[in-house]
């Protein structure tokens, strides 16, 4: 497994972290033997990084990253670091409400953070949006005070735009910022990507695969269940699916001719763009893990990489990446 540091003052982490959203919410159920059997697979890896939310199943995925490091060996749980994004709000019945990004809440939240988890500090903590009615400087400086106490290593940011990462950055050290990035969304190229580079902050980049849609295993008849949020994006919607999928059969066939599959293809990619990128793989099952470590071994040349970007073009993904409420709510978009 290779190493990236995340910014100048961050951690050193694993090449490839995992994405443990899915194994709690969102995609549809999972099985939790499964899960926590890909978690230990992956730290048996090397995979050092484990990115999650508590927000995610409502804690369920922080108890299960937990009960994960609890029955592996003492040399994973040493080297296993959590990412732990915080601030959404959620009823009792799924719905969402909203960010908090008070200090009060920041100690709350990370209190129960702690305790589902079963550990007694966090290695990169962030709020998942910005809340609007609390200036990012407040947030960010409770998140230090809890630096200061022990209780979190390391400061980061998400989906937030240029203007936003430079405040933040003026009231503490960031890590690295936690924003979508893929062939099908590169968004953060023109303005984004060049303020984390010139502030010495990394991008963990989530939905390198598209939330599935460029895995390469994604059909147009494939049925997804009722609690399963990819049904409410634009992207698999419609036309807008048909015109995905269609750009996901032009880069099977550069991959099939380097004898690699579309999500090994994708991920490469992902990590081609630069040592300060660490792309998250949302795997829920061992040997979709299997198939995204191994893009670690793929090497896109010049040639490989005009290839790609040909086949997908910038901004040739239809659909928006959320339906346009939580659009809205992107500090990143505006």
């Amino acid at each position: 497994m290779r190493n990236r540091t995340l910014g100048t003052t961050g951690p050193t982490v694993s090449a490839l972290g995992l994405g443990c959203m899915g194994m709690s919410a969102l995609y549809g159920e999972a099985d939790r033997t499964e899960s926590i059997a890909t978690i230990h697979a992956a730290l048996d890896a090397g995979i050092t990084l484990l990115d999650t939310g508590d927000f995610y199943g409502m804690g369920h995925n922080e108890m299960l990253i937990g009960e994960a490091l609890r029955s592996t060996g003492s040399a994973n749980r040493e080297k296993a670091l959590t990412s732990v994004k915080f601030g959404a709000l959620r009823d009792a019945a799924g719905g969402w409400s909203g960010y908090d990004g008070r200090p009060a809440a920041v100690k709350n939240f990370l209190a129960y953070s702690l305790q589902r988890l079963g550990t007694d500090h966090i290695d990169v903590y962030r709020i998942a949006r910005v809340d609007p009615q609390v200036p990012i400087e407040e947030t960010v400086g409770a998140i230090a005070e809890q630096v200061e106490a022990g209780y979190v290593r390391h400061i980061g940011l998400s989906e937030v735009g240029a203007d936003t990462i430079r405040r933040a950055a003026a009231v503490a050290p960031i890590s690295d910022l936690q924003i979508e990035y893929s062939l099908f969304e590169r968004g953060i190229e023109d303005e984004i990507l060049p303020t984390t580079r010139e502030l010495g902050i990394s991008i963990t980049a989530y939905g390198v695969l598209s939330r599935g849609l460029l895995s390469g295993h994604w059909t147009r008849d494939r049925q997804l269940a009722a609690n399963d949020f990819r049904g409410m994006s634009p992207r698999f919607s419609g036309e807008n699916l048909d015109r995905n999928l269609d750009l996901v059969e032009t880069l099977r066939k550069i991959a099939e001719a380097k004898g690699v599959t579309v999500a090994q293809t994708a991920i490469a990619w992902v990590l081609s763009r630069g040592e300060d990128i660490v792309p998250l793989v949302g795997a829920r099952r061992r040997d979709r893990l299997a198939e995204s470590l191994r893009a670690l071994e793929v090497t896109l040349d010049a040639e490989d990489l005009t290839a790609v970007e040909r086949a997908v073009p910038v901004g040739s993904a239809s659909g928006e990446r959320y339906p346009a409420s939580q659009m809205a709510q992107l500090d990143s978009e505006k």
